[in-house]
């Protein structure tokens, strides 16, 4: 390539494979005239344009131009010079491609057909992309790669069988790979990250964090028990999570979901105050009281002493696990995470309201009864 004859005046020492310039004086249909300094124009036929399918000479070149060229043909006695630009660009295009290769670089190529296995893209030559590399997917239709330009590597060279292979899934997967080493470097434990649900399993769910998967246990991901992962989350969902911990040396990422979402007790000063009477579920009975879920995941005790208004050697002589019970709050502290509750003061209010009651309606008949009685003696003394 150094060694292209730029004096049109040694045209005479010619010969073939040497590089010339030359201008383009002329283009017809299906060839253009080069002026080479030989003794007639030099020939340019449109199949030596280009490596890719030309449909007319004026889409490449136009008069006036000065080109490198090859000479491809000499033939001194017809005076006939036969020119090639495919074979300068080609040749330009293999030293590139050997230096790229070399270096184990990218380039940056535009798609120009579909073929059978896989896409052709322009490297100043053919150069191939099988379909398995062409995405770290799979792809179903190749049709709208064509006109876009991918950044490739270069997996296999071979100038004697004119071999181009090329890879963009080989810089996919080095970028993920960089971008997965960059992050496990930078991820510490406490940190809230948000990231994409992968995949479900039984034992939980593997989620992307940018570049790298974590794996949130089924026990974390909820504060409530889970009996599947799936009635928690699906594949796709967009979530933040906490890192519990990271292994660079495994690559293993451990991550919570509960952790990362408002706890339980958040808040709960503001759900229930002293005095409220609310609902909940006996899980829990030991000897000095019973647990009661109040909300998902908050549990109050209820003393022994507050269970009922007569006296109890143990809570199982009133009460049974799973049972539905009303409590009165006594307190409530959200610091400690603690509710004290009270069953009996439920029952004794509701016994008094009861006696009050009974109280009221015995008042009400004793007076309706006077009424009648006097009523009737005022009528006997009419009479009379």
């Amino acid at each position: 390539m150094d060694d292209v004859k730029n004096d049109l005046n040694h045209a005479e020492n010619l010969k073939v494979g040497d590089m010339i310039k030359g201008k383009v004086i002329k283009i017809e249909e299906k060839r253009a005239l080069v002026d080479a300094g030989y003794k007639s124009e030099g020939i340019l036929p449109i199949s030596e344009l280009s490596h890719l399918h030309v449909e007319q000479i004026a889409d490449v070149i136009s008069e006036g131009d000065e080109l490198e060229l090859m000479v491809k043909k000499l033939n001194d006695e017809e005076q006939e010079l036969v020119l090639s630009k495919k074979a300068v660009d080609m040749e330009k295009a293999w030293s590139h491609l050997e230096d790229v290769y070399q270096k184990d670089e990218t380039i940056e190529a535009e798609v120009k057909e579909v073929v059978k296995g896989g896409l052709v893209a322009d490297v100043g030559l053919r150069g191939f992309i099988p379909a398995s590399h062409v995405e770290t997917y799979y792809v179903d239709d190749f049709e709208d790669y064509v006109g876009k330009t991918l950044t490739l590597k270069i997996i296999e060279l071979d100038r004697e069988q004119n071999r181009v292979i090329l890879s963009h899934r080989a810089v996919e997967e080095a970028e993920m790979e960089k971008k997965k080493q960059d992050l496990l470097q930078n991820l510490e434990p406490g940190q809230i990250v948000e990231g994409v649900v992968q995949r479900i399993a039984s034992f939980g769910v593997f989620v992307d964090i940018g570049g790298a998967d974590g794996l949130v246990h089924i026990s974390q991901l909820s504060h409530e028990h889970v009996e599947k992962a799936s009635d928690v989350v699906n594949e796709g969902d967009k979530i933040k999570v906490k890192v519990l911990s990271v292994d660079r040396d495994t690559e293993r990422i451990s991550l919570s979901l509960k952790e990362a979402l408002p706890g339980p007790w958040d808040g709960i000063e503001q759900k229930v105050k002293p005095g409220d009477v609310i609902e909940g579920t006996v899980k829990r009975l030991v000897n000095f009281g019973a647990f009661v879920e109040v909300f998902p995941g908050v549990e109050g005790l209820v003393h022994i002493s507050q269970i009922s208004s007569r006296h109890i050697g143990s809570p199982q002589e009133v009460l049974e696990t799973g049972q539905t019970v009303k409590a009165k709050v006594l307190e409530v502290s959200e610091a400690d995470k603690r509710i004290s509750l009270s069953i009996r003061e439920v029952e004794e209010e509701k016994d008094n309201q009861e006696l009050q009651k009974f109280q009221q309606e015995n008042e009400e008949g004793s007076f309706q009864i006077g009424d009648i009685i006097g009523e009737q003696l005022k009528k006997i003394k009419d009479e009379e």
